[in-house]
């Protein structure tokens, strides 16, 4: 509850900070990429489509099952699809790589349509891929009728789902630099010259720390923007669906949430938070790890706690990495990060044939 209201107030000093920021577009969320923490939201469980956003998802399936320079070839199928285009011509090929240039910077439907049967043997087949993805994800809003896009019957997603959706794919090393390059070539078939891909994401070159990651636009899906930066160690992600100023208003929910809030690093991974004593053991101590960075986003100015659950010992039998207790990262009665407490080794069971081995090995120490 203290975070819809905190989002809707939120919300509404963006409306009378920046005049140019309307309340006109249909859904909004602002989430911070490590935690997954949505920071902003406003209708961002509402189902819209989602335009040529969609390729988040087709590039990320691309990448999970092939390799960049897999040979891609375009079938009739890719030949002419409507809207926005790289021009293939029937049995053209380019790697792998390059279409996933041409799909994301250009935003090609061919390529899209192209890489779909490369992967999937048919549209159908990849949008199956597509949507249970999705649901891996956790995205319970979404589902998906093409590769591309283009208006569809029964596909749509959430502002929420498609900044998860980019946030796995953000993940990707590769995907990452694909989103966020402004400008690149890729070979033409049957031209004496190449094909220049511009990024159509003006955040690349008007706003400081962007990220990539894609614009979209159809008459029944208004402007939509998926959208990345990062400033003072902290990542956000965020999409706008049906935005008419896609651009300001996603500098505007940026610069805000930037501002409002900061990245709070406790512990980093691997750090000994306790050692515990060890009954039954060949050893009586264990060292006990952190699975993971605790980190949040928390508002500026928050002073936020660790807590800690564990056993004040443990039992011989365990290995090493087993899970023993958590550690949270709390404010206000409110859990931001939740890591693993875990064993640093192995404690086997002391036993009749341990106890022996060790009395002899003694015994050798002290006759010496």
């Amino acid at each position: 509850m203290k975070r819809i209201a905190f989002a809707l107030l939120f919300f509404w000093g963006i409306l009378l900070y920046n005049g140019t920021v309307r309340a006109d577009m249909a859904a909004a969320v602002v989430l911070e990429e490590k935690t997954g923490r949505v920071l902003y939201a406003v209708n961002d469980s509402l189902q819209l489509p989602m335009a040529s956003t969609t390729k988040i998802m087709t590039a990320m399936i691309a990448l999970e099952n092939c390799s960049l320079s897999e040979t891609v070839t375009a079938t009739d199928n890719a030949y002419g699809v409507p809207g926005t285009s790289i021009y293939l011509e029937k049995g053209e090929t380019l790697s792998m790589e390059q279409m996933l240039y041409g799909l994301m910077l250009a935003s090609g439907n061919d390529a899209a349509v192209a890489i779909a049967e490369h992967v999937a043997g048919s549209v159908s087949a990849f949008c199956d891929m597509m949507n249970a993805r999705a649901m891996e994800i956790g995205c319970t809003g979404t589902h998906f009728s093409t590769p591309h896009g283009l208006p569809a019957e029964n596909h749509y997603t959430t502002a929420l789902d498609l900044a998860l959706i980019a946030r796995e794919a953000m993940k990707n090393p590769v995907f990452r630099q694909i989103v966020s390059t402004q400008r690149a070539t890729i070979p033409w078939q049957n031209h004496s010259y190449d094909r220049v891909l511009n990024n159509k994401n003006r955040l690349l070159s008007s706003y400081e720390g962007a990220l990539g990651i894609k614009t979209g636009y159809t008459r029944a899906a208004g402007r939509c923007l998926a959208f990345a930066a990062e400033r003072d160690g902290m990542t956000l992600i965020g999409v706008v669906l049906n935005s008419p100023d896609w651009f300001t208003q996603s500098e505007a929910l940026l610069d805000h949430v930037f501002a409002g809030y900061e990245m709070y690093e406790a512990l980093p991974a691997e750090t000994i938070v306790r050692t515990l004593p060890v009954s039954g053991g060949v050893e009586q101590t264990v060292d006990i790890l952190l699975n993971g960075d605790v980190a949040a986003p928390i508002p500026k100015g928050a002073v936020p706690q660790l807590m800690i659950s564990l056993p004040d010992e443990l039992h011989a039998g365990f290995d090493a990495g087993e899970q023993v207790g958590w550690m949270t990262l709390e404010l206000e009665g409110e859990t931001l990060c939740s890591m693993a407490l875990t064993t640093s080794q192995a404690v086997p069971e002391r036993t009749f044939l341990t106890g022996f081995a060790d009395s002899i090995a003694n015994w050798l120490l002290l006759s010496r």
